[in-house]
């Protein structure tokens, strides 16, 4: 299978907020994660990326929140999104 893009946007929430949000499809799953997909969902404010949930090789899921790194429990994506935007909330 090829890697599918479900979604690739930028999302501006004010002058200097904005958010990342990149989900693709994969064959196989990533190191360290036990599903197919590969995702960056990031907040960034004054340029600085204050949070961010993905799940890199070798890594699996997981989230920084500043200069904090802690594992994510992945369900599924509506969970995903959710559970960033909830965060995007507390945050800005």
């Amino acid at each position: 299978m090829k890697a599918i893009n479900h979604i690739d946007e930028r999302i501006i929430l004010s002058a200097n907020t904005f958010v990342e949000v990149v989900v693709w499809e994969v064959s196989e799953s990533l190191e360290g994660s036990e599903h197919q997909y590969r995702y960056r969902l990031a907040l960034v404010i004054k340029g600085e990326c204050v949070m961010r949930y993905d799940n890199e090789s070798g890594k699996g899921d997981h989230k920084h929140i500043g200069n904090k790194e802690s594992d994510y429990n992945f369900t599924d994506i509506d969970r995903l999104l959710a559970d960033f935007w909830n965060e995007v909330g507390r945050l800005t």
